[in-house]
């Protein structure tokens, strides 16, 4: 991995964190909060700007796009950081965005990163034919594995070896969906491991065990149906083309090259674990921006985890496995945009019924005061398939409660439902959650010609929405 490379990969968490710090070394106490309640729905324009340039751009100028998508999530950024200096001062502004930046942009990112970097060196060599009890087969393998490797991880471990057996069908796209769905998604909630909202959970004091005890029925449910209609799916598509050209993929045996990473996958999660148990109770000062001391160390592993994994496997694995780093670093780029513009539309939420969005808030709350749960998982849902599913869990944990011990014991609905609703509708458009992104755009390099953004939601609204009126119905309101 050249130098250049590597710096092409940082520079988005560079842009959006450390170097503003260069140019002050003004005290924490400078920078003042935004006040949610003081923001007007019009903040949330440039998050809409980037959403719907992610959506229509590459359907209607896709050179562009192509060559500029950065720059793109760069104007939007900056839409909210010039206002946002002007109003409140440049101090308090760099202050939010190295808070930003610290605290969720740039240890997402290495997560990522490391995830994509080590899941990337395993390659599943042999030619597996894409028949449906096959493909059936891998997505479960895969939604089993999301839990305890994380969505990033399984995903990546599994979507090219899919790819490549389906690689002689001409109807292969609805593979790469369902395996959004239930890998990158769906498969991720039973551990805090899975998916960063239940990470969260886990730092606030929610049980590491609670999440598969509480969430097994409803996950269980949703994959057995999501399972079974790719099955349908598949089969019909199977036997209508009745494979229309020869397999490009040179039958041989089945086989693993890069088995070094699977070790390397579980010194990430016990990285991730070790964050969540040890409490030093140190923290070092960047700027007047804590960090916690095993945060930072987690950091510093996973970062030393991706290399070591870059330096112990062979190249010609990962030229064999198709590996680029074009995925990761339109997702470095794209998030950066995204983690900046959802700012006020975060902080709108924060202020409760008192903010711009309090009508929608209140939503979630019974005329009794107690807990709506059907509407605290929609909710929950509707805004993790566009906003941060992380922040936004965050968010409906402190309404609900705020305390773990509360939340897992007579609010465990109201848990379960901001849980489910985090994850589960991570799966409802490409931004849901950051898989997605970096699975459609592995999926394009391998030249699947993966739908449009507007495109891929008429898939998960058709099929993913019944199953969460399901889900509402079976679990918080009968």
């Amino acid at each position: 991995m050249s130098f250049s490379r590597i710096l092409r990969l940082v520079a988005p968490a560079v842009a959006l964190g450390l170097l503003p710090a260069l140019f002050i070394s003004g005290p924490a106490e400078a920078a003042t909060a935004i006040e949610g309640k003081a923001l007007s729905i019009l903040w949330v324009l440039p998050f809409a700007g980037i959403l719907l340039s992610i959506a229509l751009m590459p359907l209607f100028t896709p050179n562009f796009w192509h060559h500029h998508y950065g720059k793109v999530a760069a104007f939007w950024g900056l839409c909210i950081a010039v206002p946002f200096a002007l109003q409140i001062g440049a101090l308090p502004t760099v202050h939010v965005l190295l808070e930003v930046a610290l605290h969720e942009y740039i240890p997402f990112i290495i997560l990522l990163f490391a995830l994509f970097t080590v899941a990337g060196g395993v390659r599943i060599t042999g030619n597996l034919h894409g028949s449906p009890s096959l493909n059936t087969a891998l997505l479960l393998v895969g939604t089993v594995l999301a839990s305890w490797m994380g969505t990033t991880g399984a995903s990546m471990l599994l979507i090219r070896p899919l790819i490549r057996a389906n690689d002689d069908r001409k109807h292969n796209v609805h593979v790469v969906i369902f395996f959004i769905f239930l890998v990158s998604n769906i498969g991720g909630a039973l551990t805090p491991l899975g998916d960063p909202p239940l990470f969260l959970g886990f730092l606030k004091g929610v049980d590491f065990f609670w999440t598969a005890k509480a969430l097994f029925m409803p996950t269980f449910l949703v994959a057995v149906v999501l399972l079974g209609v790719f099955y349908a799916v598949d089969s019909y598509y199977y036997k209508k083309e009745a494979i229309v050209a020869p397999d490009p993929t040179p039958d041989s045996a089945i086989g693993m090259e890069g088995g070094i990473n699977l070790i390397l996958l579980g010194g990430v999660v016990l990285a991730v674990l070790m964050s969540g148990t040890w409490k030093p109770g140190v923290e070092l000062s960047l700027f007047g921006v804590s960090v916690e001391l095993q945060n930072l160390v987690r950091d510093l592993l996973l970062i030393a985890i991706a290399f070591a994994s870059l330096k112990l496997t062979a190249q010609q694995t990962r030229t064999d496995n198709g590996f680029t780093w074009g995925p990761i670093v339109e997702v470095a780029k794209l998030f950066a945009g995204i983690f900046v513009t959802i700012i006020p539309a975060i902080a709108i939420l924060r202020a409760g019924t008192d903010g711009a969005l309090g009508g929608l808030v209140s939503l979630a709350s019974n005329a009794d005061g107690t807990p709506n749960n059907a509407m605290y998982f929609w909710l929950t849902g509707g805004l993790s398939s566009f906003l941060d599913n992380a922040p936004t869990y965050l968010v409906f944990f402190n309404m609900a409660s705020g305390d773990a011990q509360t939340l897992m014991g007579p609010l465990a609905s109201t848990l379960l439902a901001i849980s489910a609703g985090a994850v589960f509708m991570g799966a409802n458009s490409y931004i849901g959650n950051a898989p997605n992104f970096m699975v459609k755009a592995i999926a394009e390099e391998m030249n699947v010609k993966m739908p449009s953004f507007f495109g891929y939601m008429v898939w998960s609204c058709g099929i993913l929405l019944p199953c969460f009126v399901l889900v509402t119905l079976l679990f918080f309101i009968w």
